[in-house]
């Protein structure tokens, strides 16, 4: 069996970056659980970027790609799931996050009602050769030989070497679910841990209610903000959190939140329960909850469902705002787009 590594990593941009001064590939960057396949022609194991391993949690990848695959091989991509009617498809991370369970009667009955797909985009090893020090632009061609005529669940990740059409696609492929574009320098080995790719994601702001507050992990300040917008029904809902704050920060919110904390009769902080997160399992969400009086500006890259994809970032306080206008009319719409016309 292959030794799986720690994964390439990206550093964010703000823009697509030029080709003519660094040659580039450009690819969509997929929503999902990033994942290493290892198959040495008999075993299938999957590995995940925080090196926890994903086999047990997709046994219909494990069953498929195991017929599919070619030969001995390592693999990077990606483990998305896809849900909606013809024509109409999107990744769905909810559906996706749901296959992190501890009974194998739930991930198997998951597995035959939102199947996985895999989404290749680098070729590591190949029979019993290291393609790790090969430049990318050599591994791609060998993952495109590799898996010209593979069938799903099985995919070959578009790319393009267009800086134009990469920027089409960052605008138009988040109707498919996807979070924007992944720019790899063609000259590069596979680097392992390394932020070394460039990814362009969307950067968008909103003005939301603060509404609670957890402690930071080492008992004093704030640790993350919790964050709300209004419903057409008029309920504040829940959508994220900001953290990130510095030490002196995360003191001075304490002060600054106090006059809005909810206090019961006899003057103690009232507090609240967190939605809890399968990954985060037994983790303290409890949080003090606040008036909800104060805005912020923030920003965020993807709406899922009802709540920002992923945790946001502080811009600014905005005093000349009411709670109540904060409501998700505010948030960009996004025009739908087939994630089969992103797969072919």
């Amino acid at each position: 069996m292959y030794e799986i590594p720690a994964p390439m990593l990206a550093k964010a941009a703000a823009s697509i970056p030029d080709p003519a001064k660094r040659p580039m590939l450009y690819e969509p960057k997929w929503d999902g659980f990033r994942g290493l396949i290892a198959w040495d022609g008999e075993t299938l194991e999957i590995g995940s970027r925080g090196a926890k391993p994903l086999t047990r949690y997709f046994p219909e990848l494990v069953e498929r790609l195991s017929a599919i695959l070619p030969g001995p091989c390592l693999l990077d991509g990606e483990i998305v799931v896809a849900t909606g009617p013809a024509g109409a498809q999107r990744l769905d991370w909810e559906a996706l996050s749901q296959r992190i369970h501890p009974a194998a009667s739930r991930v198997a009955k998951l597995a035959d009602e939102t199947p996985a797909m895999f989404i290749a985009f680098d070729l590591l090893a190949e029979g019993s050769e290291d393609l790790q020090p090969l430049p990318f632009r050599e591994r791609r061609a060998r993952l495109e030989r590799m898996l010209a005529a593979a069938p799903p669940p099985l995919h070959l990740t578009r790319t393009t070497d267009d800086a134009d059409l990469a920027r089409r696609w960052l605008a138009e492929f988040e109707g498919a679910g996807l979070d924007g574009v992944v720019a790899k320098p063609l000259d590069d080995p596979y680097a392992p841990g390394k932020r070394t790719l460039i990814k362009i994601k969307h950067a968008r702001s909103a003005d939301v209610v603060a509404l609670g507050y957890r402690v930071h992990k080492s008992g004093s300040g704030v640790g993350s903000l919790l964050v709300g917008l209004y419903g057409d029904d008029g309920v504040l809902r829940q959508v994220g959190g900001v953290a990130a704050w510095t030490d002196a920060m995360r003191q001075q919110l304490v002060k600054d939140l106090a006059p809005l904390v909810e206090r019961n009769a006899e003057g103690q902080a009232v507090t609240g329960e967190g939605e809890r997160s399968r990954f985060t399992g037994s983790k303290d969400v409890s949080f003090v909850r606040l008036r909800p009086e104060r805005v912020l500006e923030v920003r965020y890259d993807q709406l899922e469902g009802t709540r920002f994809r992923h945790t946001v970032q502080f811009e600014r306080w905005r005093p000349d705002r009411d709670a109540a206008s904060c409501t998700y009319d505010q948030l960009e719409t996004v025009a739908g787009y087939d994630l089969a016309d992103v797969l072919d």
